[in-house]
């Protein structure tokens, strides 16, 4: 889930209980087909984001490799992309939808289904993490516990990547991806703030890289490492 079309959308008011979850899986099952369509070629178009992936391969191989895990996966193709780099990456996705999108694509990977704030792994057993811009559903108080679930697989001195977008507030996107109804909160945080949760969580931040400052949809990537 790492893109955002021109969709309809509402100012948020308010999100009622934990029912932004179910409507998260139910939005993106609905798109999963043409949500993929809409980011095939987003990587090849985006020399900044491929550039971030890279310093994260780069940086996984130094400390001598070992999985990644590719949590809000999507489609996959970030996690293929990876592989392309000789990242031992896997994919783990909340909508089933976009698993068998996945694997349907990318029949060679390792993809399945899951929740940030329960990744169904073993305690220190990756090398590296990334939230490449699926994080952006997660309510700022659910937020903080799928940060220290990453600190909870990532290994001692792993590597976690996110990638958000800039901002404040959030909204309520009713349409997207081809004009499917959907119903998903769209959050925007600042770096200094996100920057601020990982450090709470256990992760020293060590770099970030802006996107788009001038643009209507600014982002950035976070670089982090789990302190010991």
């Amino acid at each position: 889930m790492s893109a955002e079309s021109n969709a309809t959308s509402e100012p948020l008011a308010a999100v009622p209980g934990d029912g932004w979850l179910a409507d998260t899986r139910r939005s993106y099952d609905t798109v999963a087909d043409s949500y993929a369509e809409f980011v095939r070629e987003a990587l090849a178009g985006s020399p900044h984001l491929r550039a971030g992936l890279a310093v994260l391969a780069e940086l996984v191989a130094t400390a001598g490799g070992g999985p990644v895990a590719d949590v809000g996966c999507g489609p996959g193709h970030v996690t293929a992309h990876l592989r392309g780099l000789g990242v031992d990456a896997f994919g783990i996705d909340l909508s089933p939808g976009m698993v068998e999108v996945a694997r349907r694509d990318h029949p060679g990977l390792r993809f399945a289904v899951g929740s940030m704030t329960g990744l169904g792994l073993a305690d220190a057993s990756v090398a590296g993490a990334l939230a490449f811009w699926s994080l952006i559903h997660l309510p700022d108080e659910v937020l903080p516990l799928a940060l220290r679930e990453f600190r909870r697989v990532v290994r001692r001195g792993g590597q976690l990547l996110v990638g958000f977008h800039v901002g404040d507030g959030a909204r309520l996107k009713t349409e997207g991806y081809g004009g499917h109804p959907m119903r998903v909160h769209v959050y925007r945080r600042r770096p200094e703030v996100m920057a601020g949760l990982l450090g709470d969580a256990g992760f020293v931040v060590e770099s970030d890289l802006r996107l788009g400052v001038d643009s209507a949809r600014p982002g950035a990537m976070l670089f982090a490492r789990r302190e010991p």
